[in-house]
């Protein structure tokens, strides 16, 4: 006997991506407080991308 098949969530981890955006974005706040102004920008950029990710990746989860 068949048993019907059960959905099964998908499983990303979307939330390491959240961490991570956070992580630069502190890296950024103490690079820009002690002037490292590069150092900032690209941190700030690499924390932008992980929160874009992190939302697709959450719209995905609730649409599925």
């Amino acid at each position: 006997m068949l048993e019907p098949a059960t959905a099964i969530p998908l499983q990303i981890g979307g939330v390491s991506f959240l961490y991570w955006a956070v992580i630069f974005f502190i890296l950024a706040i103490v690079a820009a407080a002690v002037g490292a102004r590069g150092v900032a920008g690209v941190s700030m950029e690499i924390a932008r991308i992980f929160v874009l990710i992190f939302l697709v990746l959450a719209v995905i989860a609730l649409l599925l």
